[in-house]
């Protein structure tokens, strides 16, 4: 490292980050995508990209991976789905190191805008106990009652972020992301989230014959899911933005997850026998996006309906179940 780079990814391995280092070397930019993972392990590795394996939660590292950056996006973190967030608390907690030392990195060597991506945990709980949910607005994080573990952690570094900008005058954005999904992210292992879990789960039930699949909690919980696009053009939208606060950043389309097991099962063409597994990690009860405040700043929310979505996000799950079982 050492020339000017446009923009720093960090987390560029993973399923976001490999997504939004495509986008801006698409726009012509130079791009740095960092992550920790070995480079055979990355969801895309990119070849116009310099792509650097290095553990951010050390300053050293840190302060290497933003010299002479334009602009940073800070998506790495140590976390998954819901079964890998209730059982790896500790875990998720320690990306603390990674956000803070990131940014410390990132405003002593001058970076000029720098994002970082929070998540719809940081809600207070107390908010999302009803699947008959009120769509989250941004200021219902405070009373501060956040997901244990990870989304205390987001919390923090937003704070964090929103601190620099006040002491230092460094300019933070500060997105909260709600369920992304789409292509090339994690479908099996343990980190997966709802629909690359559903998606798996159906392949299999189509590719097998056997058309049975377990459903964590009773199916009656409420999410939305933003298709990685959505997610894309917002999180950049956000970055070149005028304002500092927190913002929701998901799709307000709200299912079950009852209701997204029927959409998968339509595109697949197959109606599955479900089992419930109630001790499952299921998360809260209810959660959708209030899309009030991303439309009063950008006159924009994501809208790419989840059927859509589905449709390519199952095709190329599919692919990858049946090259995992061959």
């Amino acid at each position: 490292m050492g020339k000017h780079v446009d923009v720093v990814v960090a987390g560029g391995g993973g399923f976001i980050g490999g997504h939004l280092a495509a986008d801006l070397l698409s726009q012509g930019l130079t791009v740095r995508c960092v992550d920790i993972k070995p480079l055979h392990e990355w969801q895309q590795a990119h070849p116009a990209a310099e792509n650097v394996v290095a553990d951010l939660s050390l300053l050293d590292s840190a302060r290497e991976a933003v010299r002479d950056a334009g602009q940073v996006y800070m998506l790495a973190a140590d976390m998954g789905g819901m079964g890998f967030i209730e059982n790896n608390k500790a875990a998720c907690m320690m990306s603390v190191l990674i956000s803070t030392h990131m940014l410390k990195a990132a405003q002593e060597a001058g970076v000029e805008r720098y994002f970082y991506s929070s998540s719809a945990c940081v809600y207070a709980a107390g908010k999302q106990a009803d699947p008959d949910v009120t769509a989250l607005k941004e200021e219902d994080a405070y009373p501060a009652q956040p997901e244990d573990g990870y989304g205390w952690e987001k919390l923090f570094s937003e704070r964090m972020c929103r601190h620099f900008g006040e002491d230092y005058g460094f300019t933070c954005r500060v997105a909260r992301y709600h369920n992304v999904y789409g292509p090339h992210g994690t479908w099996t292992g343990g980190r997966e989230k709802a629909p690359a879990a559903v998606c798996r789960k159906v392949a299999e039930a189509v590719l097998s014959g056997d058309h049975r699949i377990e459903i964590w909690g009773d199916g009656l919980q409420t999410r939305s899911f933003m298709y990685i696009d959505d997610c894309l053009r917002g999180t950049q939208m956000i970055m070149k933005g005028d304002s500092s606060v927190p913002v929701n950043l998901g799709s307000s389309e709200l299912v079950t997850i009852n209701q997204l097991v029927d959409i998968v099962e339509e595109i697949a063409g197959v109606r599955c026998e479900r089992t419930y597994h109630l001790d499952a990690p299921q998360g809260v009860r209810g959660r959708n996006s209030d899309n009030t405040l991303i439309k009063e700043l950008y006159g924009w929310e994501p809208s790419i309906p989840l059927a859509d979505g589905l449709e390519k996000t199952y095709a190329w799950v599919y692919d990858q179940v049946k090259l995992a079982s061959r």
